[in-house]
């Protein structure tokens, strides 16, 4: 399996920064897509931003332009730098990780344990 491991969170004011960090471990493994999302209370789970084998990068437009997910492949890592947060920025953010697994048959999706962002006024 594949397990994936967050860091980074934390309390800034509104207008700071922030830079989230997700490393992936375990046995061989083939990423197809890491990206990033989020789960305010009250609300549903929405995508942040991902990242392809290929380099594609989509956002969501409510972080296009403050947020970016560079990646670090020789760590199988992937990070999230956010920029002039926002107080509704706030959330649970989770890394997510779409692989293949060394003698197995398709993909599948494994989550990390998340970790909190809270952006105060």
């Amino acid at each position: 399996q594949v397990q994936l491991v967050e860091s980074g969170g934390g309390l800034v004011q509104a207008g700071g920064s922030l830079r989230l960090s997700c490393a992936a471990s375990g046995s061989m493994f083939s990423i197809n897509t890491m990206g990033w999302y989020r789960q305010a209370p009250g609300k549903q789970r929405e995508l942040v931003a991902t990242i392809t084998r290929s380099g594609s990068i989509t956002y969501a437009d409510s972080v296009s332009g403050r947020f970016a997910i560079p990646r670090d492949n020789a760590k199988n890592g992937v990070y999230l730098q956010m920029g002039n947060l926002k107080p509704e920025d706030t959330a649970v953010y989770v890394c997510n990780c779409n692989a293949a697994l060394r003698g197995k048959w398709g993909v599948e999706d494994y989550w990390g344990q998340g970790t909190q962002v809270t952006v105060s006024s």
